[in-house]
């Protein structure tokens, strides 16, 4: 492959990345995340800032001592301070002592920070630039050099700009990184002053920031202009409104503009690596984040559906599994019926022959005027389709239920829940006390049923959320429950709507039991 097509992939997660708001990571968090890049095929991992923190200092230490078969692990720090000689400079032997083959040192390109942020002359910039650099060389390491808010420094002094970058160049750094440090650049300017640079060092790179949405169009276009590394973090994480996010950069460049960065093959692990940073990061993923979120290759309206059911590339730029996505068709009241046909194929167990689709698609409509959502909730849509199907019988029913809150002696609160139900021409009735009124709805259920199931045992509450449909109607308004529940081996996600937040609940509670048994259970279809 030519030198021109390869981009090599930088990442700056573990240290830039954490900066951003609600981003923590612990050293282990950071070396797993690390392992995950390097498996993905990222070049260069930014590990942190070993004189900052004891943190990054840990992290150095362990990452040290582990192999790497992709990666260069890369420590980073700042040019020497003006007072200190460099061999004396604590940030400069932090970043020896972490025993890295790549240090990143950042320096100042823009003459105002020079005489506002350091305090010294243009001249002595340069010096502490090419100092830092050189000695760094001196002991071995490959030199990354991050040229800080070059952009805005090249629009205010570009003489003095490409000076810095000359003194690193002749210093000995092996990489020059045009930086966007505000994002606050467009793309027309990193474009031109790119290409500039390019003609004039070899190894530029590109690092921008996301304030202006620009992060990932003026990567690319430094990229088409002549930068060979791309820096980012993984889902855009980063100071402010965030980094570049590499897993928008990485696809584009692979699919789009014919660069080779981590590869076709690796690009499908593309999805399940920016999962698994966010659950790391314990932060959620967004849906609507481009090639990775769920919403990415999600399709509503009827006439888009009945189009990708013809060709997929009517609605969508790429297939969806070139970066472990995939397509997902949701149901509302803006579906036709190529909506609910591509959704019950997805179910697969659906008589087609035996369902009134046209019924279905309106009792859909009338529910979702009264508040319900499917998109979010499959196991209460594929309860719907197998009612108006014929399929399975329910195998239990709902007599009733009630619910007592008391305060007790000592200030607290007693949740008791009474349910009845019935088993073919078998009646239960029993009660359970709980944390809250759902919690003891939820375990009075249970108890109820497992005498019939003992399957439902099984089954655990994992996620439950209230969500307000109308908030002007104050406590009176309706309400919107989803539950997600698991046998520890599958998952599924139930919806319930009231005006009372207890009967939601326990109608999401109950389509979860419900999906188990006709669905998950040998026994649900003679227990009737």
């Amino acid at each position: 492959m030519g030198q021109d097509k390869l981009i090599l992939i930088y990442d700056c997660t573990l240290r830039d990345g954490t900066q951003g708001e609600n981003i923590s990571l612990s050293v282990p968090d950071k070396v797993r995340i690390a392992e995950k890049l390097d498996d993905f095929g990222v070049h260069y991992i930014e590990g942190g800032w070993p004189g900052s923190n004891p943190k990054d200092a840990e992290f150095f230490e362990k990452a040290m001592k582990r192999s790497w078969a992709k990666s260069k692990i890369a420590a980073f720090g700042s040019t020497r301070h003006w007072k200190n000689s460099v061999d004396k400079d604590p940030n400069i032997k932090a970043l020896l002592d972490a025993n890295t083959p790549v240090v990143t040192l950042v320096g100042k390109s823009w003459d105002f920070h020079v005489h506002h942020a350091l305090g010294i002359e243009l001249d002595q910039n340069l010096q502490i630039v090419g100092e830092s650099v050189h000695y760094l060389k001196q002991h071995d390491r490959e030199v990354v050099f991050d040229a800080e808010h070059f952009f805005d420094g090249y629009k205010a002094n570009p003489e003095y700009a490409v000076k810095v970058l000359d003194a690193a160049s002749q210093a000995g750094a092996d990489w020059l990184v045009l930086c966007d440090t505000n994002g606050g650049s467009l793309p027309t300017e990193i474009e031109a002053n790119t290409e500039e640079l390019a003609e004039k060092f070899e190894n530029i790179g590109i690092h921008t920031h996301n304030d202006s949405e620009l992060g990932v169009a003026n990567a690319l276009v430094a990229v088409d202009r002549g930068a060979r590394m791309v820096q980012g973090t993984i889902n855009g994480y980063g100071e402010r409104i965030g980094n570049a996010n590499l897993t928008s950069i990485i696809p584009n460049l692979e699919l789009k503009m014919d660069r080779h960065c981590v590869g076709r093959e690796k690009l499908e692990g593309l999805s399940s690596l920016a999962y698994f940073v966010a659950e790391t990061a314990n932060v959620g993923l967004p849906n609507t984040l481009p090639y990775v979120g769920k919403s990415a290759f999600a399709h509503k309206g009827g006439i888009h559906v009945s189009a990708i059911l013809k060709d997929t590339r009517t609605y969508e730029h790429i297939e969806p599994e070139l970066v472990g996505n995939s397509r997902r068709v949701l149901v509302s009241d803006l579906s036709g019926k190529s909506n609910l046909l591509y959704k019950i194929r997805e179910f697969g167990d659906v008589n087609l022959e035996q369902l009134d689709l046209s019924a279905l698609l309106q009792e859909i409509k009338n529910l979702e005027y009264e508040g319900y959502q499917f998109e979010g909730a499959e196991a209460s849509l594929k309860l719907l389709v197998n009612h108006f199907s014929g399929g399975v019988s329910e195998p239990f029913d709902v007599k009733g239920f009630r619910v007592v809150v008391d305060q007790v002696v000592n200030g607290g609160f007693l949740s008791e829940a009474t349910v009845k139900v019935c088993v073919g021409d078998q009646q239960e009735h029993t009660a359970s006390d709980g944390n809250g009124p759902v919690h003891a709805l939820n375990l009075a259920t249970k108890k109820a049923l497992s005498r019939f199931f003992p399957e439902i045992e099984e089954i655990h509450l994992t996620d439950y959320k209230v969500r307000v449909l109308d908030a002007k109607e104050g406590t009176a308004a309706k309400v919107h429950v989803l539950i997600e529940s698991t046998d520890g081996t599958e998952s599924w996600t139930t919806v319930g709507v009231s005006f009372n937040v207890i009967e939601a609940s326990w109608r999401a509670i109950i389509d979860s039991l419900l999906y188990k048994l006709v669905f998950f259970s040998k026994k649900s279809t003679t227990a009737a």
